[in-house]
Protein backbone atom coordinates (compact mmCIF):
# COMPACT_ATOMS: atom_id res chain seq x y z
CA UNK A 1 0.00 0.00 0.00
CA UNK A 2 2.70 2.46 0.82
CA UNK A 3 4.64 1.67 -2.45
CA UNK A 4 1.25 2.38 -4.25
CA UNK A 5 0.84 5.61 -2.80
CA UNK A 6 4.85 7.03 -3.71
CA UNK A 7 3.82 5.53 -6.97
CA UNK A 8 1.41 8.00 -7.35
CA UNK A 9 3.06 10.85 -5.35
CA UNK A 10 6.26 10.39 -7.95
CA UNK A 11 3.64 10.54 -11.11
CA UNK A 12 1.91 13.80 -9.65
CA UNK A 13 5.42 15.62 -9.06
CA UNK A 14 6.70 14.22 -12.45
CA UNK A 15 3.25 15.25 -13.89
CA UNK A 16 3.56 18.68 -12.46
CA UNK A 17 7.45 19.22 -13.87
CA UNK A 18 5.98 18.48 -17.40
CA UNK A 19 3.24 20.93 -16.75
CA UNK A 20 6.21 23.58 -15.71
CA UNK A 21 8.32 22.79 -18.29
CA UNK A 22 5.59 23.25 -21.51
CA UNK A 23 4.47 26.46 -19.58
CA UNK A 24 8.03 27.89 -19.87
CA UNK A 25 9.25 26.58 -23.00
CA UNK A 26 5.45 28.13 -24.43
CA UNK A 27 6.26 31.76 -22.97
CA UNK A 28 9.87 31.10 -24.24
CA UNK A 29 8.47 30.39 -28.09
CA UNK A 30 5.99 33.59 -27.28
CA UNK A 31 8.92 35.84 -26.51
CA UNK A 32 10.81 34.41 -29.49
CA UNK A 33 8.11 35.25 -31.77
CA UNK A 34 8.08 39.10 -30.25
CA UNK A 35 5.46 38.46 -28.06
CA UNK A 36 6.36 39.86 -24.68
CA UNK A 37 4.75 38.53 -21.47
CA UNK A 38 3.03 42.07 -21.86
CA UNK A 39 2.08 42.43 -25.25
CA UNK A 40 0.14 38.78 -24.63
CA UNK A 41 -1.25 40.61 -21.74
CA UNK A 42 -2.50 43.50 -23.94
CA UNK A 43 -4.88 40.92 -25.98
CA UNK A 44 -6.50 39.43 -22.87
CA UNK A 45 -7.30 42.33 -20.34
CA UNK A 46 -10.28 43.90 -19.92
CA UNK A 47 -10.38 45.62 -16.55
CA UNK A 48 -13.60 47.33 -17.01
CA UNK A 49 -15.18 46.10 -13.71
CA UNK A 50 -11.92 47.26 -12.12
CA UNK A 51 -12.74 50.82 -13.79
CA UNK A 52 -16.20 50.47 -12.45
CA UNK A 53 -15.07 49.84 -9.07
CA UNK A 54 -12.94 52.84 -8.92
CA UNK A 55 -15.46 55.00 -9.84
CA UNK A 56 -18.12 54.37 -6.90
CA UNK A 57 -15.29 54.00 -4.45
CA UNK A 58 -14.14 57.45 -5.54
CA UNK A 59 -10.19 55.29 -6.06
CA UNK A 60 -7.73 57.06 -8.25
CA UNK A 61 -4.16 55.86 -9.78
CA UNK A 62 -5.07 52.58 -10.99
CA UNK A 63 -3.37 51.23 -14.01
CA UNK A 64 -5.96 49.35 -16.19
CA UNK A 65 -6.56 48.31 -19.81
CA UNK A 66 -10.15 48.28 -21.68
CA UNK A 67 -11.35 49.98 -24.93
CA UNK A 68 -14.61 52.26 -25.46
CA UNK A 69 -16.63 53.55 -27.92
CA UNK A 70 -15.73 56.84 -28.91
CA UNK A 71 -19.02 59.16 -27.74
CA UNK A 72 -17.41 62.67 -27.81
CA UNK A 73 -14.26 64.46 -29.61
CA UNK A 74 -13.17 67.29 -27.36
CA UNK A 75 -10.87 69.86 -28.83
CA UNK A 76 -6.96 69.39 -28.00
CA UNK A 77 -6.11 71.08 -24.31
CA UNK A 78 -3.45 73.00 -24.63
CA UNK A 79 -2.63 74.41 -21.13
CA UNK A 80 0.72 72.77 -20.18
CA UNK A 81 1.59 69.65 -22.00
CA UNK A 82 -0.75 69.08 -25.42
CA UNK A 83 -3.46 66.72 -24.75
CA UNK A 84 -5.64 64.93 -27.43
CA UNK A 85 -8.80 64.50 -25.49
CA UNK A 86 -11.95 62.30 -26.56
CA UNK A 87 -14.86 61.08 -24.17
CA UNK A 88 -14.88 57.02 -24.98
CA UNK A 89 -18.55 54.97 -23.49
CA UNK A 90 -17.69 51.47 -21.97
CA UNK A 91 -19.68 48.55 -22.25
CA UNK A 92 -20.49 48.65 -19.21
CA UNK A 93 -22.34 52.33 -19.43
CA UNK A 94 -19.71 53.97 -18.19
CA UNK A 95 -18.01 56.96 -19.57
CA UNK A 96 -14.40 57.97 -19.08
CA UNK A 97 -12.23 61.02 -20.81
CA UNK A 98 -9.08 60.13 -22.10
CA UNK A 99 -6.31 62.56 -21.81
CA UNK A 100 -3.33 61.40 -24.61
CA UNK A 101 -0.13 63.46 -24.12
CA UNK A 102 0.51 64.67 -27.72
CA UNK A 103 3.85 66.09 -26.71
CA UNK A 104 4.91 63.01 -25.66
CA UNK A 105 2.93 60.43 -28.26
CA UNK A 106 1.63 60.60 -31.75
CA UNK A 107 -1.97 61.87 -32.59
CA UNK A 108 -4.65 59.68 -33.49
CA UNK A 109 -5.26 61.15 -36.92
CA UNK A 110 -8.61 60.62 -38.44
CA UNK A 111 -10.48 59.47 -35.10
CA UNK A 112 -14.16 58.88 -35.53
CA UNK A 113 -17.36 59.01 -33.47
CA UNK A 114 -18.50 55.59 -33.06
CA UNK A 115 -14.85 53.93 -33.23
CA UNK A 116 -13.45 51.51 -30.56
CA UNK A 117 -10.60 52.80 -28.93
CA UNK A 118 -8.62 50.50 -26.74
CA UNK A 119 -6.69 52.04 -23.69
CA UNK A 120 -3.83 50.99 -21.66
CA UNK A 121 -3.03 54.30 -18.95
CA UNK A 122 -3.95 55.55 -15.02
CA UNK A 123 -7.32 55.68 -13.94
CA UNK A 124 -8.35 58.97 -11.60
CA UNK A 125 -12.05 59.49 -10.51
CA UNK A 126 -14.21 62.41 -11.05
CA UNK A 127 -17.94 62.70 -10.80
CA UNK A 128 -18.60 62.35 -14.54
CA UNK A 129 -16.94 59.00 -15.03
CA UNK A 130 -13.04 59.33 -14.41
CA UNK A 131 -9.96 60.29 -16.87
CA UNK A 132 -7.49 57.98 -18.11
CA UNK A 133 -3.84 59.11 -18.71
CA UNK A 134 -1.01 58.55 -19.17
CA UNK A 135 -1.38 56.63 -22.44
CA UNK A 136 1.73 57.48 -23.90
CA UNK A 137 5.74 55.91 -22.85
CA UNK A 138 7.36 57.89 -19.94
CA UNK A 139 11.19 59.37 -21.26
CA UNK A 140 12.34 59.25 -17.99
CA UNK A 141 11.45 55.25 -17.56
CA UNK A 142 10.05 55.94 -14.08
CA UNK A 143 5.81 55.41 -15.04
CA UNK A 144 4.56 52.21 -16.54
CA UNK A 145 4.39 52.83 -20.29
CA UNK A 146 0.20 53.37 -21.45
CA UNK A 147 -0.62 53.17 -24.73
CA UNK A 148 -3.60 53.84 -27.21
CA UNK A 149 -4.24 51.25 -29.81
CA UNK A 150 -7.28 52.75 -32.86
CA UNK A 151 -8.01 50.55 -36.30
CA UNK A 152 -5.36 48.33 -35.44
CA UNK A 153 -2.41 50.77 -34.66
CA UNK A 154 -0.98 51.24 -31.52
CA UNK A 155 -0.48 55.12 -30.29
CA UNK A 156 1.97 55.49 -27.50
Amino acid sequence: MKTQKNNVLFLIVIALLIFAYVGLDLKEKGTQLGETSSSIEQRTVDDQAKIMQAYQQQRSKLQVQSQGVVKVILPDDNDGSRHQRMILQLDNGLTVLIAHNIDLAPRIEGLQKGEMVEFYGVYEYNNKGGVIHWTHHDPRRKHIDGWLKYKGRMYQ
